[in-house]
């Protein structure tokens, strides 16, 4: 990934980031109403489907043990699971824009302190 961007911070966000990818839903609405609809499969072919392929690999894992990450466990429970794998693979790049944006490691939210 180091490869494909070499700096993190030309985007404006992890959506931004997320949207380079190509693992946002292509926005339509009128009026002021945002939907977004399927992703729009523009963007890093390559990146994408490492991106997808690993959120594939960790939810079959995750449903072979039990899911354990409440937000993955909610969204398993109201959306296709197909659906839920670009999620997450969403997920990971934003959190990925993250760390390479801010130079820390990556902290999981078990070992991250309580918000106060």
């Amino acid at each position: 990934m180091l490869a494909k961007v070499p700096d993190a911070k030309l985007f404006r966000s992890g959506r931004d980031f997320a949207a380079w990818i190509g693992l946002t839903g292509k926005d339509h609405g009128t009026g002021g109403k945002h939907r977004p609809g399927r992703i729009s499969k523009q963007g890093d072919r390559v990146l994408r489907a490492l991106f997808i392929n690993g959120a594939s690999a960790h939810l079959r894992q995750q449903k072979a043990r039990g899911v354990s990450d409440p937000w993955l466990r909610d969204l398993l429970a109201r959306r296709p699971y197909k659906v839920a794998m670009v999620a997450f693979a969403a997920k990971t790049a934003r959190i990925i824009w993250a760390m390479l944006v801010k130079g820390e490691p990556y902290r999981d939210r078990a070992s991250a302190p309580a918000a106060a």
